[in-house]
């Protein structure tokens, strides 16, 4: 039963790492979402996306969850006409960053939340596993 928990611990907490990861991602994406180039014509802040893949775990032979990658948004940038940008091209037009602080902001809940419920599940394995080592005291 103990080794049990103690695997549940483990794939929740692959899980923590990765929702923390994101969490990193989300927070660069606000931070820069109005990062335009320094050069003329030249390419703005791309939004950059965490993806997930199964993780076998070597002691235990469970799977847990990593990172596999962070990408950058393939949405393209939206343009807007500002002659006197110092980003602004031949034409006058600058290029935006891809970021739309909405979604950025839903990613955040919903990576805070998966964060949380990995978190309990190590904090109600934890509890499991001491509650099993005093039964165990109590018996002998």
């Amino acid at each position: 039963m103990a080794d049990a928990l103690v695997t549940s611990a483990r794939l929740a907490a692959s899980g923590l790492a990765a929702q923390s990861t994101r969490l990193k991602i989300v927070a660069e994406n606000l931070a820069n979402a109005h990062s335009t180039s320094s050069t003329p014509g030249g390419a703005p802040y791309a939004r950059k996306i965490a993806t997930f893949e199964a993780a076998l775990d070597d002691e235990s032979g469970n799977f847990g969850v990593r990172v596999s990658g962070i990408e950058r948004d393939r949405t393209k940038f939206a343009t807007t006409h500002d002659p006197g940008h110092p980003a602004a091209d031949a034409a006058g037009n600058v290029r935006l960053p891809n970021v739309n602080p909405l979604i950025e902001i839903a990613d955040l809940r919903e990576a805070g939340r998966s964060y949380q419920a990995n978190l309990e599940v190590v904090r109600r394995s934890r509890e499991l596993v001491e509650m099993t080592i005093n039964l165990l005291r109590g018996s002998q």
